[in-house]
């Protein structure tokens, strides 16, 4: 296991190197989705500025 994890000596370069990936492609999953509920809730607000209760 320890050799798995040392990648024949390039085990510091490789493992920062996925986490450097897989950190990129969760904010490319979590970005656009908070973007998306922020305009959603922006446009509802807009539709109806007088507050949920008003006609």
């Amino acid at each position: 296991m320890i050799e798995f994890l040392n990648m024949g000596g390039y085990g510091l370069y490789v493992w920062p190197a996925y986490l450097i990936v897989a950190i990129v492609l969760i904010l490319n999953l979590v970005v656009p989705l908070r973007h998306h509920r922020r305009l959603l809730s922006e446009i509802s607000r807009n539709k109806n500025p007088n507050g949920p209760d008003a006609p």
